[in-house]
């Protein structure tokens, strides 16, 4: 496969690393600086990608996903905080008639652990003595807070919850890759589900899986979607 990479910073080089060792060859990078305006997404520079995996920043993407389907090149999404443009990008995959991936987290265990919080909140919803709640942590650079993923999580539990306010607490320090904690607590004990991510790499593989699924496909996807069905 051939893969453009649209965000060359640690994720991009960690992807990069990855798709050498999987066989698919990188034929076009872009970072910010030299892409501010999506000046270097044209049809020349990207002739010969196949599928681009952008991890950007969220005030990027719109305009990413509007140059590269245009191009009708597909696109894997890792950039989080830009879910309030959702109806637009949908609409301009729609209408190119390309494909997309995206997801808050593209860790495999990570989309494991939304299925299990599912299944949690669901037994713990009846029980009005146990309320839950949503710790995280990520390096300082992290740009977003609450974390994309930690958003999702809380959107869970509010679909198993109703209109109940979910606490959510988020702190940025250090070197930490991520770490997600949902907690059940009640007088009587606390059921605490904790993912820890050890570096990138788990976020990197699964941008792969991703890219290598929706290539030559057409239409919107959640990375559940593909992990699952």
């Amino acid at each position: 496969m051939k893969l453009a990479l649209i965000g060359y910073g640690k994720m991009g080089r960690m992807i990069e690393q990855l798709a050498a060792a999987r066989g698919h060859a990188v034929v076009f990078r872009a970072d910010i600086e030299g892409n501010e305006q999506g000046q270097a997404l044209t049809r020349e520079s990207l002739r010969d990608a196949e599928v681009a995996i952008e991890f950007s920043v969220p005030t990027a993407v719109a305009r990413n996903v509007d140059r590269l389907s245009a191009l009708g090149i597909n696109l894997v999404v890792g950039t989080t905080g830009w879910m309030n443009q959702m109806d637009e990008v949908r609409r301009m995959v729609a209408e190119r008639g390309t494909g997309l991936v995206y997801s808050s987290n593209f860790s495999i265990g990570v989309n494991v652990f939304f299925r299990l919080m599912e299944e949690a909140a669901a037994s713990f919803r009846n029980y009005s003595d146990y309320d839950p709640w949503i710790y995280e942590i990520h390096h300082r650079a992290k740009v977003d807070a609450p974390s994309g993923t930690a958003l999702k999580l809380k959107q869970i539990l509010e679909q198993a919850y109703g209109r109940k306010d979910i606490s959510v607490a988020s702190n940025r320090a250090g070197a930490v890759p991520g770490i997600h904690t949902v907690g059940f607590d009640s007088e009587a004990d606390t059921l605490t589900f904790t993912h820890t991510a050890r570096s990138r790499q788990g976020f990197a593989a699964g941008a792969l899986h991703a890219a290598e699924w929706v290539r030559g496909k057409k239409g919107f996807y959640e990375f559940s979607e593909v992990l699952f069905g």
